[in-house]
C-alpha cells in the first residue's frame, strides 16, 4: 500500500535520511566531495530542516508499505507569486524509475490546484540528469541561475516551470 503523508517538524530525520543515501549517488559525478558534504551539512542539517517546517514549508514522504521511499519539500508563494516551490524532492536510488518521483510530484500539483496555484517551480543541478525527467512531466526551462553558496561554491541551476 502507497501512502503519501506530511511530516512533522519532529519527524525530519526521514528526510534527512533519505538525502544521505540519495545525495551522494545523485551528485557524485556532478560536484566534488567537499562541496557534496558543504551542501548536504548546510540543507540537510536537522535543525535546518526543522526551522523550514516552523517557517511554513511542507515535507511529504511517500511509503509503500510503511517503508519510505522518497521526499518532497513545498514552498507555497502566493504572497509573491501565485506559485508552488518544490525546493527539495529525493526518491532513494533504488526506487527511481518506478513512478515514485512522479506521485510525488502529482501531490504537489494537487496542493497547487486546490490552492488555487498556476504553476509549480523548481531548481534542478543543470548536470542532474533530473533534468529530462522533470521534462517529461511538462516542465520547462525557464531560466539559468548562479547562487553563490559561500566557500567559493555556486548552485548552477536551471528554474524550470510548470504551468497547470
Amino acid at each position: 500500500m502507497i501512502a503519501i503523508n506530511l511530516l512533522s517538524k519532529n519527524e525530519m530525520v526521514v528526510v534527512r535520511e533519505i538525502a544521505q543515501i540519495t545525495w551522494p549517488i545523485t551528485y557524485r559525478e556532478i560536484l566534488s566531495s567537499e562541496q557534496l558534504d558543504y551542501m548536504f551539512e548546510w540543507m540537510y542539517n536537522l535543525e535546518t530542516l526543522q526551522n523550514q517546517v516552523e517557517e511554513g514549508q511542507l515535507f511529504y514522504v511517500l511509503k509503500e508499505n510503511g517503508k519510505p521511499l522518497g521526499f518532497i519539500g513545498l514552498e507555497l508563494l502566493t504572497t509573491k507569486k501565485n506559485e508552488i516551490k518544490i525546493q527539495k524532492i529525493y526518491v532513494l536510488p533504488y526506487n527511481q524509475g518506478k513512478g515514485v518521483g512522479r506521485k510525488l510530484i502529482e501531490k504537489a500539483i494537487e496542493i497547487a490546484q486546490e490552492s488555487g496555484i498556476e504553476n509549480v517551480i523548481l531548481n534542478v543541478n543543470r548536470f542532474n540528469k533530473a533534468v529530462s525527467f522533470y521534462q517529461k512531466i511538462g516542465f520547462k526551462i525557464t531560466s539559468e541561475v548562479n547562487i553563490d553558496i559561500g566557500k567559493g561554491y555556486l548552485m548552477e541551476d536551471y528554474i524550470m516551470t510548470l504551468e497547470l
